[in-house]
């Protein structure tokens, strides 16, 4: 019988190592670890996510109780008071570097996204994640209530997240959307919190296109009326202006009405040439981010943490957005027909397993008796 390592194992080896150590040298904070290095800690945070563990103290009593399945990946038991201190002292922008790499990945072989323009398309929101404020003391948000907030611009190619910061909860969200940069070209879609026409102004000169909802109490001037095609649940479809600072901006609106729901909205973009249906139909497509929130949530330990200090949640955060890149990342590659969340749930239960990484996600009408292939996925890594 050919010999398998553990699915942990296997996971873990997805992880371009000489990318990951390269990275560690740059983020170094100038004293070598003796015994706990960067690549336990990367996955100690790694199981803990993909285990669903309940605390620090239950993720490192399980993997600990395996470590003799993981030695040939150089890990070692931990204390976990040096398990909580490198969480709270080394900085949390490795791992944001070690996501970034990730993402970079992963785009290469992330499907298109369904429309038939071919510029990039995003979609950007944020997310509160309610924290104790006296467990959390930095991450003040109101009188007795402490929070994070999550902000993401997901790529709509393969639904992957591009970007990924963690702020406290009462940043506004237009404030952190000026920060952004996208690819010329890029569509990006948003909800009516982001509304800034000065901020429209600006994503017109950098030539990016948006999507979003028209506020109830907009104020504008109808230049144009375009006609429009019945049975498509476009209603109108107008050029119009707004006046910023005695300056004029002209924008796009347009009505339409959900025919499965019957609910009416006014679509506001930049983007003059799309037609008006797709337009409603980018916006629609929106709602993906709202199902990414509600998978990491679900799937991932984003609402309990191993450690109370910012550098510690900002670690375990960035370490959660890794491990869905590498699901996405093993998905994609490998043609799963599984979705991530089902995944994840998988993996949970089968981690310690020694069998082939892509045995678990056959369905039951698959052949199991091809052991010639146990290592095709890893023969992917660099």
């Amino acid at each position: 019988m050919a010999h398998l390592n553990t699915i942990l194992h296997q996971v873990l080896s997805l992880i371009p190592r000489y990318e990951f150590e390269v990275l560690a040298r740059e983020h170094s904070t100038g004293r070598s670890p003796r015994t706990f290095s960067r690549w336990n800690q990367f996955a100690c945070l790694l199981f803990i996510h993909l285990a669903g563990r309940r605390s620090m103290r239950d993720g490192i009593r399980s993997l600990s109780a395996n470590i003799s399945r993981l030695y040939h990946l150089g890990l070692r038991t931990v204390a976990r008071s040096t398990f909580a201190d490198a969480n709270s002292k080394r900085p949390a922008e490795f791992f944001q570097a070690l996501f970034g790499k990730m993402y970079q990945r992963c785009a290469t072989v992330a499907p298109g996204h369904k429309f038939r323009f071919k510029t990039k398309l995003f979609s950007f929101d944020s997310s509160v994640v309610k924290l104790c404020l006296s467990a959390f003391p930095w991450a003040d948000f109101r009188a007795k209530r402490g929070g994070m907030k999550l902000h993401v611009v997901l790529d709509h190619d393969g639904y992957l997240p591009a970007f990924v910061r963690v702020t406290k909860a009462r940043l506004h969200d237009s404030k952190m959307a000026k920060m952004l940069k996208l690819p010329k070209g890029s569509i990006a879609v948003f909800d009516k919190a982001y509304i800034n026409y000065s901020w429209f102004r600006m994503l017109g000169a950098s030539s990016l296109f948006f999507v979003t909802r028209l506020k109830t109490n907009a104020v504008y001037k109808v230049l144009k009326r375009c006609s429009v095609r019945k049975g498509t649940g476009v209603t109108s479809d107008h050029v119009i202006s707004v006046t910023i600072r005695g300056e004029e901006l002209r924008l796009r609106r347009i009505g339409y009405r959900d025919p499965e729901t019957g609910k009416f909205y006014e679509f506001l973009t930049n983007h003059f040439d799309l037609s008006p249906k797709t337009i409603a139909d980018i916006y629609k497509e929106r709602w993906q981010i709202e199902t990414f929130f509600r998978l990491i949530k679900q799937n991932l330990r984003l609402k309990a943490f191993v450690g109370t200090s910012e550098n510690a949640v900002l670690s375990q955060v960035y370490v959660a957005m890794i491990a869905y890149l590498i699901m996405a990342w093993l998905k994609f590659k490998s043609g799963i027909d599984f979705s991530l969340q089902q995944m994840f749930q998988l993996l949970q239960v089968n981690l310690f397993d020694r069998r082939e990484l892509e045995g678990i996600f056959k369905t039951p009408g698959d052949s199991h008796d091809d052991i010639n292939n146990d290592y095709r996925l890893l023969s992917y890594v660099d």
